[in-house]
């Protein structure tokens, strides 16, 4: 009998967005924002449940999310960096009745990622073995990924800025590695967002 999939979306939107000078999360995006667009993407998609991990301005971030269907965690370490936040959520999860088999991560500044790519990753994906789905980029492997109950021990010990990125690099036998061809453009800086938004008019 096939196992199912209960997959939990983690989108990580706890960062202070200094490069950025402005909250970054809420720079409108088509007709939301960064994480708007990011929240519609996790829930289309073919997973169980999403949820938001925010930190720096919480407050003012929450008061824009109005989907009452996603949960909302706050990392209190936020500054630690993304790991913590990986950390955060990944403790919410575990602790759920109904705890997922598969932990999926993902970005709340890379509006380009779509909900097709999120699914293919899950198709890719068998929660009965020890495994990572992780993207291709240049210098590695990192997220979005999705991660088998195996490493959930591990991403709760996350407290670094590096993210998941070293957990995939030492795991390599057990990563399969998908290319997301040019779609993994981070928004970090407000060039980054003036130069992407220009290019997509």
């Amino acid at each position: 009998m096939a196992f199912q999939k209960n997959i939990a979306i983690i989108i990580l939107a706890a960062g202070a967005s200094s490069r950025m000078g402005q909250t970054k999360q809420l720079l409108p995006w088509k007709d939301t924002t960064l994480l708007g667009n990011a929240i519609r993407t996790a829930k289309a998609s073919d997973a169980s449940s999403v949820v938001v991990v925010l930190g720096a301005n919480a407050e003012s971030i929450r008061k824009e999310i109005s989907d009452n269907q996603i949960a909302i965690v706050e990392n209190l370490v936020w500054d630690l960096g993304l790991g913590s936040s990986i950390a955060c959520g990944t403790d919410f999860l575990i602790k759920k009745k109904n705890k997922p088999n598969g932990i999926f991560i993902m970005l709340a500044d890379q509006p380009l990622i779509d909900t097709a790519y999120l699914n293919a990753m899950m198709v890719a994906f068998n929660p009965e073995q020890d495994v990572i789905i992780a993207t291709a980029y240049e210098n590695g492997a990192g997220v979005p990924a999705l991660f088998s109950e195996n490493y959930y021990r591990k991403l709760t010990k996350l407290d670094d800025d590096s993210g998941a990125k070293d957990l995939i690099q030492s795991q390599k036998e057990n990563v399969v590695v998908l290319d997301l061809e040019q779609k993994t453009v981070d928004i970090d800086t407000k060039t980054d967002y003036d130069n992407l938004t220009r290019k997509l008019k």
